[in-house]
């Protein structure tokens, strides 16, 4: 147990010493329950099938100097579940995000093969996605501008894997997105027939979290991820943990590093806390002027039960099995 912790908190003090710059990925002060949208080897991990449902409305009430491109805003839904028989599970990510004049929409689908490993089950995914790129209106310096793209729209196929390991108290998953590194071509303003490119970036999710039993009716759960652009070396750090009481209601903290800070408040419903809502709150330190004060998010998730061994146990008699 210490050993494992021992060896996250070392971790993430190393990462904690690259540099640290805005990622392309979107962000999400939930990731510890978003485990499908970081690595496919978390795809049917958990023995379980989950939904979940994410909207996330950053810097409220930031407005653009002229024209659109006010406050960030994304939506995800992702959807695990496994495949018993198979060894193994498959995932579904669907996300929308809002940017200044860029608009993304993204379909993933993964497979990921179950094995056991020591005490625990490692998922190893693959992972293929759609993803349509949007660029809206642009107002340039000089209108003849080739590079200033005219508003349109490009889609491209592009592929991911991961790893994801699952104990009962602890857990440590990795992804890598844009292994292909597809271009989006964008027609320039004056539509000559110049075209503006924008190449997806490769980039490693790295995150991990340990639960510990303080007591009968508090539990505690610290967490990290570590997001790195391999492209331009740059990365992004946030930690934090949550307490969890009577198996019900969990509250936490956490920070980003060079951003903001975050809170965490959530609630268990229905019989074996198959319903969850969560609610996250991030508020901006640095560059708060060029930003706005605060982010918010909210999450609502949903667990099917467990399938059960339907095969009858064997009747053990002194002669006889049945």
């Amino acid at each position: 147990m210490f050993k494992t912790l021992r060896c996250l908190l070392i971790g993430a003090g190393l990462l904690a010493s690259l540099p640290m710059a805005a990622q392309q990925l979107p962000q999400f002060s939930h990731y510890a329950f978003n485990g499908q949208f970081i690595s496919p080897g978390y795809a049917g991990i958990q023995g379980q099938t989950e939904l979940n449902v994410l909207y996330r409305y950053q810097w409220l009430g930031y407005e653009g100097s002229f024209d659109g491109g006010g406050s960030p805003k994304t939506g995800l839904f992702t959807l695990s579940t496994p495949l018993p028989s198979l060894k193994s599970g498959i995932g579904l990510v669907v996300m929308k995000d809002e940017i200044g004049a860029v608009d993304v929409f993204q379909a993933q689908l993964s497979y990921a093969y179950h094995a056991r490993l020591g005490n625990g089950n490692l998922g190893i995914g693959v992972q293929g996605n759609i993803t349509n790129m949007s660029k809206g209106s642009y107002r340039p310096n000089t209108e003849s501008d080739p590079r200033v793209p005219f508003q349109s729209s490009d889609r491209k196929f592009d592929m991911g894997a991961g790893l994801w390991y699952q104990h009962e108290d602890w857990y440590v998953g990795v992804g890598i997105t844009n292994l292909l590194g597809s271009t989006y071509e964008f027609e320039n303003k004056d539509r000559s027939g110049a075209l503006s490119t924008v190449t997806g970036e490769k980039h490693i999710m790295l995150t991990g979290g340990y639960t510990a039993e303080l007591s009968s009716s508090i539990s505690l759960t610290p967490t990290a991820i570590l997001k790195h652009d391999l492209s331009a070396s740059v990365s992004s750090l946030e930690a934090g943990a949550r307490a969890t009481f009577y198996d019900k209601f969990w509250a936490g903290a956490g920070y980003r590093v060079g951003e903001a800070a975050t809170g965490l408040l959530g609630v268990y419903f229905l019989k074996d806390n198959a319903l969850s809502f969560g609610y996250a709150f991030d508020y901006t330190l640095v560059d708060a002027a060029a930003k706005s004060a605060t982010s918010h998010e909210i999450m609502l998730g949903y667990r099917l039960p467990k399938s059960k061994n339907t095969a009858k146990p064997p009747i053990k008699t002194p002669r006889y099995n049945f």
